[in-house]
């Protein structure tokens, strides 16, 4: 697939995929090549789309990958409605169809949230519900043909659309970010002082060793929102770079039109597993840290 309607290497397809849609403002003095020639940014620099990898680099932290925010802001929408809808149709009776199964969501959940969170906090089942629900959304999306979205859309213009938001890093660091300042939160609202010496005098019980105890228990706090951000992030990577390689092989020839479809439905079948596994840690994780900031003794 390509954006001009040239043929695409399969180096050039799998980039292609691995693009977002990036708005940012790139800077004064850089060239943009397209086919017209080249046009270099005027002073003051110019808020656009990028076209292609080195201008969104180029474009540095201020850009937004727009692709990425829609769909995880829109997925989030879904989550909300589907619930609030489940919700007015819940009844005291036997519930059935996908009340029943929204049911079996919540109580899953709930089941998981009273074993594994030893305080007294009314947020962290609502907020385990939705981490898992809205991780699980966006991991879905990675079922959807890889070709399908972003062929249609460059019909209407659009160059680059990733529409699995968290093969985004930018995504699953900042669901991490918010699950770590919810972390020093409750340390600091429960432990007081205790969140302290909790820092300082551990695993050493000496003045002498604070900034050993330090540099460990921080590095350790630190260790939890990179390990819960990037460890989402990799995996469903790794299984959105295996559809996009095993989807490059319909570009081999007839002969192997049978085996990539075969692949294609053996890793997509695989990949439910996969795709409910980390929605499920992710929510495992964020319980289990939030735990721990809740333990005052």
């Amino acid at each position: 697939m390509a954006a001009s309607g040239e043929t695409q290497t399969v180096s050039e397809y799998i980039v292609h995929h691995l693009t977002n849609l990036t708005y940012g403002k790139l800077p004064a003095g850089f060239e943009r090549h397209g086919a017209d020639g080249v046009h270099v940014v005027p002073e003051g620099g110019v808020w656009t789309f990028a076209h292609g990898g080195a201008e969104a680099s180029a474009m540095g932290f201020t850009a937004i990958h727009v692709d990425s925010m829609l769909w995880s802001i829109g997925l989030g929408v879904i989550f909300c409605w589907l619930f609030t809808r489940v919700a007015k149709k819940a009844s005291s009776g036997v519930p059935s169809g996908m009340v029943n199964a929204f049911e079996m969501i919540v109580g899953f959940v709930d089941n998981t949230v009273k074993d594994t969170f030893h305080g007294h906090n009314k947020l962290i089942a609502p907020l385990a519900l939705t981490i898992f629900v809205w991780v699980f959304l966006m991991n879905l999306m990675d079922l959807i043909p890889v070709d399908l979205v972003p062929h249609l859309l460059m019909l209407v213009g659009v160059p680059y659309q990733k529409i699995v938001p968290s093969t985004d890093p930018n995504i699953t660091m900042g669901m991490a970010v918010g699950v770590f300042i919810l972390m020093l939160y409750y340390s600091i609202k429960v432990k007081g002082f205790g969140f302290v010496k909790e820092l300082t005098l551990n695993p050493f019980n000496h003045p002498l060793f604070i900034p050993i105890n330090l540099f460990m228990e921080v590095v350790g706090l630190l260790a939890k929102p990179f390990s819960l951000g990037l460890r989402l992030f990799g995996n469903m990577y790794a299984g959105e770079m295996i559809f996009i390689l095993i989807a490059a092989l319909f570009s081999a020839g007839i002969a192997w039109m049978v085996p990539a479809g075969l692949l294609q439905i053996g890793w997509a079948i695989f990949h439910i597993l996969v795709i409910t596994l980390q929605a499920f840690i992710f929510m495992v994780l964020t319980i289990v840290y939030l735990s721990m900031a809740h333990e005052d003794h």
